[in-house]
């Protein structure tokens, strides 16, 4: 590089130095349980933002793999729906916050998402073309039941899935 002669250039990192400082998927998780608690003891309170779908992916994942010791792919499922729920309340509803919370009983899990609006989420038929409105046909799909319960001030829209107990 012109004028940088004699200079010592950076070398690229390799090994476990070039990942230290990186957090890990599980620090994330545990950061996010820091910050805003564990939706498996009692419900979370999230900002309605965009990036709080993130938080409860995180949130889901860990508690599905970690704190239930249930199965990768009922994580992946979890994670995917709780996405498609989050996105709904973020993107349709103009709350300032929503609620997240999880909860298990033999056999089941049950995700719960809390918003202030009493407009119901509609499952649409979808096209293969459709870049949009997915989101409830998957919760539809790989869901064994879910539905909407309305509340004096606004609803709770929730999915459950069967659990294989060991």
């Amino acid at each position: 590089m012109a004028g940088l002669e004699g200079m010592e250039q950076p070398q690229p990192r390799s090994g476990t130095a070039a990942v230290r400082g990186v957090p890990t998927a599980e620090d994330r998780a545990l950061k996010a349980l820091d910050l805003f608690g564990n939706p498996a003891a009692e419900e979370v309170r999230l900002p309605s933002r965009p990036e709080s779908a993130g938080t409860a992916r995180r949130l889901a994942e860990f508690i599905v793999v970690h704190d239930w010791g249930l199965g990768l792919q009922l994580a992946e499922h979890t994670v995917l729906l709780v996405s498609e729920l989050v996105g709904n309340a973020v993107r349709h509803t103009g709350a300032r916050t929503f609620g997240l919370r999880m909860l298990r009983r033999r056999g089941w899990i049950r995700v719960e998402v809390r918003d202030p609006s009493r407009g119901l989420p509609c499952l649409m038929p979808v096209g293969e073309l459709d870049t949009s409105g997915r989101g409830l046909t998957l919760v539809d799909q790989l869901s064994q039941r879910w539905g909407v319960d309305l509340l004096p001030c606004g609803k709770t829209t929730w999915f459950e899935m069967r659990v294989a107990e060991s």
